[in-house]
This record gives C-alpha cells, sequence and structure tokens, in this order.
C-alpha cells in the first residue's frame, strides 16, 4: 500500500478574507482511522467539531501543507487571470510540496468537467506520472479529501479571527451574511481595506449602487 494526497479548498466565495488550499498526506492504510474519527465534508461539521478534529488529523497523517492565497493577492491576480487558474497554479504548488513521496492524489474538483481538469493539474506538477483521481465533491466520497477540507476550513476561521481583531466583526466574510455585506456598505469607497476582494461581483454591485444613487442625489 503507498500514500493517499487529499486535496481541498476554503473559502472561494467569500468577498472578504484569504482563500486557504491544504494537502494532507496518509498512509493509504490508515485512511479508516479518519473514516472512524468521523471525518468528512466540512461543511457537514460545526465548528467545534471540525476544531476538535484538526489536531486527531494532523497525529494520524504523515504530514499536511497549506497554501494561502490573501485578498490582496486575489485582487493583484485577477486582473491577469481568473480565479480558477489562480486557484489551480495554487493546488499545484501544494502537490509539488509532497512530489518526493509520489502519492496517489486525490482532488475535489472546482471544475465540472474532472478529466479536463486533472490534465490542466498534470500540466503544472513536478511529478507528472502522478497518479490523480479527479472527483466533484470528493470531499463526500474519500475521507482524506474531507480532512484536507477540515484542515483548510479551521486555518481559514483562525486567520478570519485574526482580521476581526484588526477590522472588527464582519462576520464570515460570505456575501450570504447580512453583517458581511453591513461592514461593507459602512465603508468609504476610497477606504476599501486589502482583505476585501474588490474583483467580487457582490463587493462590485455594492459600489455600483452606490454610485447610482449618488448620481441621483446630483440631479436635486
Amino acid at each position: 500500500m503507498g500514500l493517499l494526497l487529499g486535496i481541498d479548498e476554503a473559502g472561494k466565495g467569500p468577498v472578504i478574507g484569504p482563500l486557504i488550499i491544504a494537502g494532507c498526506l496518509v498512509d493509504e492504510k490508515d485512511e479508516e482511522k479518519l473514516k472512524a474519527l468521523g471525518v468528512r465534508d466540512s461543511k457537514e461539521l460545526t465548528p467545534r467539531q471540525r476544531e476538535n478534529l484538526f489536531s486527531k488529523i494532523t497525529a494520524v497523517c504523515k504530514d499536511y501543507y497549506i497554501a494561502g492565497i490573501s485578498s490582496k493577492q486575489l485582487n493583484a491576480e485577477m486582473g491577469i487571470i481568473n480565479l480558477n487558474q489562480i486557484e489551480l497554479a495554487r493546488v499545484a504548488k501544494v502537490v509539488n510540496h509532497f512530489k518526493d513521496e509520489k502519492p496517489k492524489l486525490i482532488i475535489d474538483s472546482f471544475e465540472a468537467n474532472t478529466v479536463k481538469f486533472a490534465e490542466k493539474l498534470r500540466k503544472l506538477l513536478d511529478n507528472k506520472d502522478m497518479e490523480i483521481v479527479s472527483e466533484n465533491r470528493a470531499d463526500k466520497n474519500f475521507p482524506i479529501v474531507g480532512a484536507a477540507s477540515i484542515i483548510a476550513k479551521v486555518t481559514r476561521d483562525c486567520e478570519i479571527k485574526k482580521l476581526h481583531e484588526k477590522y472588527g466583526d464582519f462576520g464570515s466574510g460570505y456575501p450570504a451574511d447580512p453583517r458581511t455585506i453591513n461592514f461593507l456598505n459602512k465603508l468609504d469607497e476610497k477606504e476599501f481595506p486589502e482583505i476585501v476582494r474588490m474583483k467580487w461581483s457582490t463587493c462590485e454591485r455594492i459600489l455600483e449602487d452606490r454610485r447610482h444613487k449618488q448620481k441621483g442625489l446630483g440631479e436635486f
């Protein structure tokens, strides 16, 4: 039996805060241990459950690696390439960290065409012969990917807490969170902090609505 490398992300959709990608390496024989711990898709777990599982997961895994992309980096790079390309490059960075281990890679594809996604990723890998299992919702079907999703989510949650201390409580950073929208609505256009993803449609819509209101007031 060989090694398994699970990859997953947390924070792709938010308008505030970092995108986190995590890789979790485990002996194939130990994947059952993850299952026995109750490891699964992080979205199916409460924050406390995820936090409790984090240390247990890292104790079972041989190694793990995290790559973060700040909102500032996303703002800069999205003027050149799209979000999937940005994320794919960071995924490759995580996978290449484990290239000497020669694991079997299992990844939660963030594109509908999982075959083409695997081909795109392979082109960025140092080990072109790596076995790749690319599936949609792999975090539900493979404990090792679920483990990576938990590591990524707990890491992002910790980063969000740090940002709250500096910028105030903006909630989760997701567009569906009223606290996040209220935070953005209160900001002056020239004072948007670097933690805000300016290229996101949520942010662009808020700014556009504000300009329309200002234009309307100027007509009186």
